[in-house]
């Protein structure tokens, strides 16, 4: 069976780079490639892949929440964390979230074969580099939905805060997630009053801290 991947990096070299180890030296077929979060999960709901492997530090929408989106909608999918992240929160996010595998960027092809082989069959793969302590501190975590620290806001106030930090406006927040201007206002006041936060770079820095985005 011929798989289909859906890749999603804000960064084209690293898009281009992977298309072409997938295709040609893998055998596999890319059907789409997104350069954020937010077009990673329309594209997913729209193609159907096997595999959609991401990077978790995008802009407009992270990997973390984009995983969240995708797999609440499509569970069949399996999704693959690419990163240059190796902190054990970002691999316990990405797996609480949803995904079947990790991997560093720096990895080898054999690596990366051996991810996807691994979560067709239904197995969790992370990458050696990362894994001892890691899934020692996810498994002790499992009974939990979500860590205590990530715990205080929902995905989709998780979102919001986002976009916040990103510097995108209440209204054009609002457009993208097709709510009304007064919902986003609501959720900004909920979000400043779980975190008592109440300023925009309070919130970013807290952004920022808890891996929802970069900046960069």
């Amino acid at each position: 069976m011929n798989t289909r991947v859906l890749l999603a990096d804000d960064h084209k070299i690293v898009r281009e780079g992977l298309r072409s180890i997938l295709e040609n030296e893998l055998h596999m077929t890319v059907v789409g490639q997104a350069e954020n979060g937010r077009t990673s999960v329309e594209l997913a709901k729209t193609l159907h892949p096997d595999i959609v492997i991401i990077d978790i530090t995008m802009p407009d929408l992270n990997g973390i929440e984009a995983t969240r989106q995708i797999l609440s909608e499509l569970p069949n999918i399996k999704v693959i964390a690419l990163s240059m992240h190796s902190d054990k929160r970002y691999v316990a996010e990405m797996l609480n979230a949803g995904a079947s595998g990790y991997l560093l960027k720096h990895c080898a092809l054999d690596e990366l074969h051996q991810a996807i082989q691994t979560v067709l069959s239904n197995k969790i793969f992370v990458s050696p580099d990362v894994a001892g302590v890691v899934i020692q501190d996810y498994l002790r975590h499992l009974s939990s939905a979500k860590s205590s620290e990530s715990a205080p806001l929902t995905p989709k106030e998780r979102e919001i805060l986002q976009l916040i930090a990103e510097g995108t406006s209440t209204k054009e927040i609002a457009t993208i997630l097709h709510v009304s201007i007064p919902t986003i206002d609501t959720h900004r006041q909920h979000i400043m009053e779980k975190l008592n936060l109440f300023t925009v770079a309070e919130l970013t820095k807290y952004a920022i801290r808890e891996g929802l985005t970069s900046l960069e």
